[in-house]
Formats: structure tokens, C-alpha cells, sequence
């Protein structure tokens, strides 16, 4: 590919992976991405800028859903990540700057994206979707120029094993066939609802900082199974399989915790006393409490 545009700001870090856990859900969730990306156009070009977890959790998402890896490209500035990126994605172009293509997902940190975006103009895209947090769709325009077609998306980091939870908002320049584009983009890792760009900042404080709320959870569960005397293997084998098994019941009821938390919890019992301790110490005021304030940072970054 030729008539790169050069890059300089750097990409999203990569953090530990993680195993993916197959149920049904995520079995529900590929079906959706294989129907879906076969209408993606052929020999559209896709550049993905930022080839961390974000970035390559949706080229391994676009890959399994059929899209040529001739068709991709990983944009990343970190020489031995992309010896890393050519390893795991066979044949897909990996680059340190962004080529000439039709289309741009941004999976960059918030600070990089203003550059992402200039390159993508210069590269001749016409159609972004970008997954930062904070920016906005009118940052995004201005940033990329009066032809750019552009989409807001949150997903949150379940998107690296196909399970991400993602909101979507478009600008009134991105017609029907580009909402379209950027559903099955979004698709190859997940779900995807389409919302108002003013329910970004409250998504981002529920679901996108969601995954963190659990693992706090999982990590004072590991706390109190290490007190009661299990071994660190033990427990954290306890606590994975814990929040598997009941996620599965709660993907089969969505609207049905409260009625499952009372199926446990019998009068006097021992779930009622583990209950009455976390209502006396007020535990769903605080975590209300966290996802507004995670809500109300989002906007604060968006504005900024």
C-alpha cells in the first residue's frame, strides 16, 4: 500500500489477556457477527489506528466474521508491537503509518485521537468510527474534516474474548448505509445498542467502567475466601466459576436479579446475613454513587 500518513502519537498499552470463556451468550454473539459482516462490502479497506487490546480485539472480531485480511490494516508506532500484531494476524498489512484506505476505526488514547483523525483524513477515509472515551462526535468532524462520515462508539473490554457491551451514537452527516458499516464493525465484538450522544457519558459510567466494578467485587470475594481459609488457587477458581454461573442465569432473566437474590436469600439464613451486612454499610448508595461519578468524568473529559 502506498501514500502513508505518518502516525506520531502513540497507542493504546496493552494489559494482560485474558481466556476466553465460551457459553452460550458468546455463541449468540459470534451468530449475530458472522450474518452480519457477510454485507460488508468486498475490498472496502479498514484501517484499524492502534493495535492495543482495543484495537486488536477488532481485527481479530472482523477477522472471524470474514472480512480479508487483505482488507485490513493495524496501524501501530511501536516497532515491536507490530512484530507482535504480524504473528498473531497472518496477513493482515501491519504499518506504522496509516495508508491510503476507505475507512478508520480509532482505538486510541482520548489525547491521541485529535492526530488519528487527521491522519485518516489525509489517508482519504470517509467513514470513522471511533471507540475513545470522552471525545465527541463534533471533535471528531472538526478534527477530520467537512467529508468525513463519523461514529461515537463505546465498547467496553469484554470486546477481547467477543462479549463487549458497546453504545453507538452517529452524527447527522452519517446516513443509513454508514450506521449500517459501523453496527457490524461493532458487532465482530460484541453486542451494540444505538443511543442519543448525550447517554454516552452515562453508558461509559455503567458499562464501560462496569467490567472494573466487578472485578473490585471479585477481588474482595477473593479477600474474604483467603480469610475463611481457601488457598489462593482455590479461590480464585471459586470466585471465576461464581460470577460465570450466575451471569449465565442472569443472560436467561435480564430483568429478573431482584427475584434471583431472593431465591437465595431465605429468612434468617445465611445469604440474609451476608445481605443485612452489605445494606448496613450502605454498599448500593456507593456503587449508585460510582457509576454517576464514572458518568460525570466522562462528561467532564468530553469537554475538556
Amino acid at each position: 500500500m502506498t501514500n502513508s500518513i505518518a502516525l506520531s502519537a502513540p497507542c493504546l498499552p496493552r494489559s494482560r489477556r485474558t481466556s476466553p470463556v465460551w457459553c452460550s451468550a458468546h455463541l449468540q454473539v459470534v451468530s449475530v457477527t458472522l450474518s452480519s459482516l457477510r454485507h460488508v462490502e468486498q475490498g472496502t479497506t479498514i484501517a484499524v489506528i492502534g493495535g492495543g487490546n482495543m484495537g486488536s480485539a477488532f481485527v481479530g472480531g472482523l477477522l472471524r466474521g470474514g472480512v480479508a485480511p487483505s482488507d485490513l490494516v493495524v496501524v501501530e508506532t511501536n516497532a515491536a508491537r507490530r512484530g507482535e500484531l504480524a504473528a498473531q494476524f497472518p496477513g493482515v498489512h501491519i504499518a506504522a503509518e496509516v495508508p491510503h484506505v476507505d475507512a478508520v476505526i480509532v482505538a486510541v488514547k482520548p489525547a491521541d485521537v485529535h492526530v488519528a483523525c487527521t491522519a485518516a483524513k489525509a489517508a482519504g477515509a470517509t467513514r470513522l468510527l471511533s471507540i475513545a472515551a470522552g471525545v465527541t462526535i463534533a471533535s471528531l468532524e472538526a478534527w477530520s474534516g467537512a467529508g468525513m462520515r463519523v461514529v461515537r462508539a463505546m465498547p467496553n473490554t469484554p470486546a477481547v474474548i467477543g462479549l463487549a457491551a458497546t453504545a453507538m451514537a452517529t452524527s447527522s452527516r452519517a446516513d443509513a448505509s454508514v450506521r449500517m458499516w459501523a453496527r457490524q464493525m461493532l458487532e465482530s465484538v460484541g453486542m451494540v445498542i444505538e443511543v442519543d450522544e448525550a447517554m454516552l457519558d452515562a453508558f461509559t459510567g455503567l458499562v464501560g467502567s462496569g467490567p472494573a466494578y466487578l472485578f473490585y467485587v471479585a477481588e474482595a470475594l477473593n479477600e474474604a475466601a483467603r480469610a475463611a481459609g481457601f488457598d489462593a488457587e482455590t479461590s480464585a477458581q471459586l470466585i471465576a466459576q461464581l460470577f460465570a454461573g450466575s451471569s449465565a442465569l442472569l443472560t436467561r432473566e435480564p430483568h429478573a436479579a431482584h427475584e434471583m437474590r431472593a431465591r437465595v436469600t431465605s429468612p434468617n439464613g445465611t445469604t440474609a446475613a451476608g445481605i443485612a451486612v452489605l445494606d448496613r454499610e450502605r454498599v448500593r448508595d456507593a456503587i449508585v454513587a460510582a457509576v454517576l461519578a464514572a458518568r460525570n468524568r466522562s462528561a467532564e473529559l468530553g469537554a475538556s
